[in-house]
């Protein structure tokens, strides 16, 4: 039988596997992880990982030979994902690449989901998986081979969405894209968050029982399966989390939750607190999810739950939840909790007091297989890094964005990946914010949104805490 080159990439004979297996962790981790407190955790981490990488220097990437990237001595990537590049479903690699995860494996190849932040109405990308005709924004699939270091594939998995802002991937090898936006284009609403396999193609219906708000990610609990949901909506925004009525199956209802500080109303925790402060935790109902007036913030807050300023990155990690707020704090400039499911406890990890010396803004984040966190900063001005951060608050910058494409560079990198010089204009791209940090055992993936660029990056991860 002859396959289509979308069917070829969508099928294989290989078993699939989740990259966080529950059983295995069940086995392994979870009695333990329930066991440790936040300060123990710490400081394990802090006896294991100290140090730094050295300062950042511009590095060629192993493509095209362009400088894109500032990096540590002995780092090297290899980008791939141009906004414009033609994938192997024939459809033009859409802009604003965001949030993404490492969410399966079949032998030495991973997968990875990665969401486009296209805003507005219009014409959907052409798509077997759409939504709405009128969304403009969707995911793409992007396959890697981690033996050899070589990018195979790429697709569109659904389309017709909005504002695919972050998300996260679930302990069943799928990501749950998360849309940024209550708008309504043609006669069908926008605000949910959609499933999207790691090998396939999405059923484009919304899990509306995870909520009608600007959602930025999720992390999912692989014991329980309880979702936890971010909120970026100014200083009015949520943490929530989704108890599905069946292990693995969210579109089959469940109930939405917002955080609450136990025995407090209405706690403002953008706040400025001291780093390591904790709070006993519990949770409201959310009676109407799919509602917007009132919003799913107002039904929580009313019934006194926490509020935080600008919720993003989310990310589960040896039985934590860790979350940030881009513009908590004192000054304004971020903060990082970690919530604690089995102790019902969030702690205040980090917040940023000095803008030259702590990281700004921090967006997506992730945690690295060494125990260190990686901070997507998004920040204004011409200086966009990747922050790295142990758990007890040391910092130190590990990657800084060095693009600037000539019209000569733009047709280097079309040589290489056709269609990117009818997408990208030249100019400097050095304030755009990184986003979709994930890690595979020696591979960083992660994007810059514009000019919409994804690099896979290795080095000596061992020298510190990355």
């Amino acid at each position: 039988m002859n396959h289509s080159p979308t069917e070829k990439i969508h099928k294989t004979d290989a078993p699939m596997e989740p990259i966080v297996n529950r059983r295995d962790f069940m086995k392994g981790g979870a009695a333990g992880a329930a066991a440790i407190s936040f300060g123990a955790l710490a400081s394990n981490h802090a006896n294991a990982f100290s140090q730094d990488y050295g300062p950042v220097a511009p590095v060629a990437d192993d493509i095209t030979g362009l400088p894109l990237l500032q990096l540590p001595e002995g780092f090297t990537y290899r980008t791939y994902g141009w906004t414009g590049q033609m994938m192997q479903d024939g459809t033009p690699t859409p802009p604003a690449h965001d949030g993404m995860a490492v969410v399966a494996k079949q032998g030495n190849t991973v997968v990875m989901v990665r969401n486009h932040e296209v805003r507005g109405g219009g014409n959907a990308v052409t798509s077997p998986a759409v939504y709405n005709p009128a969304g403009l924004g969707g995911c793409s699939n992007l396959m890697f081979d981690v033996q050899k270091g070589q990018w195979l594939a790429s697709y569109m998995s659904i389309s017709g969405t909005s504002t695919n802002c972050a998300g996260g991937l679930t302990p069943w090898g799928t990501w749950l894209t998360c849309e940024e936006t209550t708008a309504t284009y043609g006669d069908m609403t926008h605000g949910w968050v959609f499933e999207v396999p790691g090998f396939g193609l999405a059923d484009p219906t919304p899990i509306k029982g995870m909520g009608r708000f600007a959602h930025e990610a999720v992390a999912t609990d692989p014991v329980t399966g309880y979702v936890y949901l971010t909120e970026d909506a100014g200083s009015t925004s949520g943490f929530y989390r989704y108890r599905p009525n069946e292990y693995g199956k969210l579109l089959a209802g469940g109930t939405l939750e917002m955080l609450k500080i136990k025995n407090m109303n209405q706690v403002a925790m953008q706040n400025s607190h001291a780093d390591g402060t904790s709070w006993d935790t519990e949770w409201v109902t959310i009676d109407d999810p799919e509602s917007i007036e009132p919003r799913n913030f107002t039904q929580g807050f009313d019934k006194g739950a926490a509020r935080f300023a600008r919720l993003e990155g989310c990310w589960y990690d040896t039985g934590l939840v860790f979350f940030a707020s881009t513009s908590g704090g004192g000054i304004g400039r971020g903060q990082i909790f970690a919530y604690d499911p089995r102790r019902e406890k969030v702690t205040l990890v980090f917040e940023t007091r000095n803008e030259n010396t702590h990281p700004v803004s921090p967006d997506n984040l992730a945690v690295s297989p060494r125990g260190g966190i990686l901070v997507c900063e998004d920040r204004s001005g011409p200086l966009s890094r990747l922050i790295g951060l142990n758990q007890i608050g040391d910092v130190f910058e590990f990657a800084r964005n060095n693009i600037d494409l000539s019209a000569s560079d733009i047709a280097i990198a079309d040589a290489h990946f056709p269609g990117v010089a009818n997408a990208i204009d030249p100019g400097s791209y050095t304030g755009s914010e990184w986003c979709g940090a994930t890690f595979h055992d020696r591979w960083l993936f992660v994007n810059l949104q514009s000019p919409g660029i994804t690099f896979a990056i290795t080095g000596p991860w061992n020298q510190g805490i990355l």
